[in-house]
């Protein structure tokens, strides 16, 4: 079967290996669709802080149940599923108190471990989510990605009738403000530099957006808020201009939940984080919970995926995948790899 490794930042190898045999605990997946995220991107760059060449990358993936170990039960051969793609320990202080996410020993498929960028992927049967009766396989590979939105909005609490600004209209973060949206928010603006990226929010149905290029931010914030400004700000874009303008537009007392993955350490004015005693509020992946929430607003259709699928290309094309990404910055919303 052919296999793609990240040998080395920028360099993708397209191999054959053998196809993987199931365990009594795993099920063998064909594997359909895989996502390309701004982690990858980052890696692919050598600029994520913890994903290390090589590897096999591919953690936002669905596909077909072809095989199931003598001690799975509750699948069938021929179910659509996908996969939740951490591996903790089990045992750590956050794992025993349902953090497992974070976990001590935390190791994600496709980033610290064999990912599903390859024609059948091994997993163990635990991690799988069988995908809703009518689900795509495009809609399954965007579930991952659409979690990181839930769990991100949920660690602002309760957002029913609040207002929301989310930084940075990126995948992750249109989908963050879209789940905002479906947990109940009152409203939320999203801010960009790219107007593509702004008009599909646009279209996803988020209330406000707003260009920092064009328009006073502060300025929006204060015409659409009204004077208590924003309830909740989640960064999702990962620079230091971006932390900082979330830091300098916060209402005093309230919480910044930092989604973006950096590739430079931020300088960040913790003088005003003191000042305003702001909460700012790490948000890495999301709990079973929060994936199997996002599978169900994506199939109810009250978070739309369908605006963010930029473009698809082949396993064995992968590398021209990227090649596009780095000429389509802007356009690049979800780009899917089809495994078929």
């Amino acid at each position: 079967m052919i296999q793609v490794l990240l040998e080395k930042p920028e360099k993708l190898v397209i191999k054959e290996v053998e196809k993987p045999s199931v365990g009594k605990d795993e099920v063998i997946i064909k594997v359909k669709r895989v996502g390309i995220c701004g982690s990858d991107i980052h890696a692919y760059y050598g600029k994520h802080p913890f994903i290390s060449c090589p590897i096999v990358q591919g953690h936002e993936f669905s596909g077909e149940i072809v095989e199931l170990g003598e001690k799975v039960s509750g699948y069938k051969l021929g179910d659509n599923v996908t996969a939740m793609p951490q591996l903790f320990c089990g045992e750590c202080y956050q794992c025993t108190h349902g953090s497992y996410h974070i976990c001590n020993s935390l190791k994600v498929i496709g980033c610290q471990v064999e990912g599903a960028a390859q024609e059948y992927f091994k997993v163990e049967a635990k991690l799988l989510v069988k995908l809703h009766e009518g689900m795509s396989y495009d809609e399954g590979a965007i579930i991952e990605p659409a979690a990181v939105g839930v769990h991100a909005a949920g660690k602002l609490g309760n957002v029913e009738g609040k207002n929301i600004l989310i930084i940075g209209a990126g995948t992750i973060g249109n989908l963050t403000a879209q789940a905002a949206k479906a947990l109940g928010a009152k409203s939320v603006m999203i801010s960009d530099l790219s107007e593509y990226r702004l008009n599909i929010a646009k279209e996803c149905g988020i209330d406000f957006t707003v260009n920092p290029a064009t328009e006073n931010l502060g300025e929006m914030i204060l015409r659409h808020f009204g004077k208590d400004g924003a309830d909740g700000i989640i960064e999702c874009v990962g620079i230091e201009s971006s932390v900082e303008q979330a830091i300098q537009l916060s209402r005093k007392g309230s919480d910044i939940i930092i989604v973006g993955v950096f590739g430079k350490k931020p300088n960040v004015n913790f003088g005003l984080v003191q000042d305003k005693e702001i909460r700012l509020i790490g948000s890495l992946m999301y709990v079973e919970k929060d994936f199997r929430l996002a599978m169900d607003m994506i199939h109810s259709g009250k978070i739309n995926v369908t605006p963010l699928l930029s473009e698809h290309f082949s396993l064995k094309a992968i590398g021209e995948a990227y090649k596009y990404i780095e000429s389509n910055k802007d356009k690049s919303m979800k780009i899917i790899i089809d495994v078929e």
